[in-house]
């Protein structure tokens, strides 16, 4: 009884390992076995990340609405519950843009929200 050859179904399977294996270095790049292994890690940490990356920007738009808050003489903490008091519904992406690039935009927002 012949033996049975795996054919291109295979070919097509270990070729999509490599492809992605591809930039690794050393053997992670050649070997089969050590690209598997490094591949489907890095699918693991970029399905994670997808998730981190959006915590980190989040953040980082609360940091930057909180210095320019500050600036205006109040805090992010305040200036937030006075805009969902008030029901102005900006989300902290564009109100962290407005504060980096339009500063007397934001201080006017501000402003508009405090009554001062």
């Amino acid at each position: 009884m012949p033996r049975v050859k795996r054919g291109f179904k295979a070919r097509r399977r270990r070729n999509k390992i490599m492809k992605a294996a591809k930039g690794f270095v050393g053997g992670r790049r050649r070997q089969f076995r050590a690209a598997v292994e490094t591949v489907h890690r890095a699918w693991r940490y970029a399905t994670r990340d997808r998730r981190v990356k959006k915590r980190k920007f989040r953040e980082l738009w609360i940091v930057r609405i909180n210095a320019a808050a500050r600036q205006c003489g109040t805090t992010y903490s305040k200036l937030m519950g006075l805009l969902n008091s008030a029901e102005i519904q900006i989300d902290r992406k564009i109100l962290a843009d407005v504060a980096v690039h339009d500063f007397p935009v934001f201080q006017r927002i501000v402003q508009s929200v405090t009554g001062a």
